[in-house]
């Protein structure tokens, strides 16, 4: 399986390798050792599209020298399946998103693609799902979205917001407890809009995390992707007073200009954003905070760019990520005037992300010389010397790492971590003591 995108596509794959291991396939982790590759493809923006392309493109080329069955799965067969299929007639088969319970079927006996059309049907807590992480997993809280976002086609494939029952939720929860999972990461589209088609208003978030911590005992919880118009106050106050709701809050703003906002139909305004992020910082002390911007939106001037660079050095994130805008077919955005040149887009990324580079690093250098609970996941990707973590400041994937150079505990545990070395990506550390997990080993000065 070759999973492409989000943390929400990963809960995808994972189900479909539920599905398979149920039925008797053995999953194997290297292409060379597969007879069947399953490619679950990302349709977010042009790079993910094209690092979808470019994977199946690669699979195919390895068709009857090893591997015998290419699958696509995921965002980009309920959008471009019908075109897929013809650029790529090495495709056996296509999983739509309201398929993956029959992936053991198209496995067997392909198939085209399915009609273009958004997804309807949720996956809860009775399919099976095989895990690809160690010590976290992801959560998904809900499918679809209702915001009217002009660049974002993701509710054509994906549909309207959907959400989980809670009892649907606890019972997954519990069982990613029991499997040895640490930490709960809560994602969906728009996850602080989470129960509003049940009928929990806006405080479905925060009941559900207050119905989490209730029934499990999973020393981490967290949630990705806040809205700034739909997060409940509430929800901050209850991270500010429950230590095992994670301080972190990711809330993806995508700029802070009135004229592109608006163009955007994003909600909100610059103030209001500080205002938001300053009462975070209020409600709940020592808070990590982490955004998302747009750069290159029809119609961004060098005055708009610059007032959000202005912003973030006000608004002092400790963590930014960005993208430049695509033109995504079927949006109102994809049919708006003044588009700005790709190199005057790739030209404001990199100024963005050198604004925020001694923002993130002054961020870590605070924490040099305390002692921090961190999320061991591993051996280093890098080099085998050292192992690799996160402290709850850091989501899975996107914010950097905690370095383990000095001491030895599992991968899954969590073990208190002093830290020694900041750096504008990650982090430096040994160990100092474990919490509650038995198995650390201490490195013998």
């Amino acid at each position: 399986m070759i999973s492409l995108g989000c943390p929400k596509n990963l809960v995808d794959s994972e189900i479909m390798l539920g599905r398979l291991a149920e039925r008797g396939y053995a999953i194997v982790d290297d292409v060379a050792g597969a007879d069947t590759v399953i490619v679950n493809t990302c349709g977010f923006v042009d790079a993910a599209k094209e690092e979808s392309i470019d994977a199946i493109l690669e699979v195919a080329a390895l068709k009857g020298r090893g591997v015998e069955r290419l699958l696509v799965a995921g965002c980009m067969v309920n959008r471009y399946g019908e075109e897929l299929a013809t650029a790529v007639p090495e495709i056996d088969g296509f999983v739509g998103l309201d398929d993956l319970d029959t992936v053991d079927s198209v496995l067997r006996i392909g198939g085209g693609p399915p009609p273009a059309a958004p997804a309807f049907r949720v996956f809860d807590h009775t399919a099976p799902r095989l895990l690809t992480t160690k010590g976290y997993a992801y959560l998904k809280v809900a499918e679809g979205c209702n915001n009217p976002c002009t660049f974002c086609a993701i509710p054509i494939w994906r549909g309207r917001l959907r959400s989980r029952t809670l009892g649907s939720l606890v019972a997954e929860a519990r069982r990613l407890e029991a499997s040895g999972v640490r930490e709960l990461c809560l994602v969906a589209q728009d996850t602080t809009r989470y129960g509003e088609d049940l009928g929990l208003g806006r405080g479905g978030l925060r009941e559900l995390v207050e119905v989490l911590l209730g029934e499990t005992t999973i020393p981490w919880i967290r949630f990705l992707y806040a809205y700034p118009t739909t997060l409940d106050e509430g929800l901050l106050r209850l991270m500010g007073r429950e230590e095992r709701f994670l301080s972190y809050l990711d809330m993806p703003l995508q700029h802070s200009h009135p004229e592109i906002l608006a163009a955007m139909k994003r909600g909100g305004r610059a103030e209001h954003y500080l205002e938001l992020l300053a009462a975070a910082r209020e409600l709940v002390p020592g808070v990590f905070l982490r955004s998302t911007f747009i750069v290159g939106f029809p119609g961004e001037t060098r005055r708009h760019f610059d007032h959000l660079a202005a912003f973030v050095e006000r608004a002092r994130f400790d963590h930014l990520g960005g993208f430049l805008y695509s033109a995504e077919p079927g949006t109102p955005a994809a049919e708006m005037g003044r588009r700005v040149p790709r190199r005057t887009a790739q030209r404001r990324y990199e100024e963005l992300l050198e604004v925020q580079r001694p923002i993130s690093l002054a961020s870590r250098r605070r924490l040099v010389g305390r002692r921090l609970p961190v999320l061991v996941e591993g051996v280093c990707e890098e080099t085998e010397h050292l192992l690799q973590g996160r402290h709850q400041g850091m989501a899975p994937g996107i914010d950097g790492r905690v370095l383990i150079n000095d001491g030895v505990a599992p991968a899954g545990s969590l073990v208190d971590v002093e830290i020694t070395e900041a750096h504008a990506d990650d982090l430096v550390g040994r160990v100092v003591g474990a919490r509650a997990e038995p198995g650390v080993l201490l490195a013998v000065p």
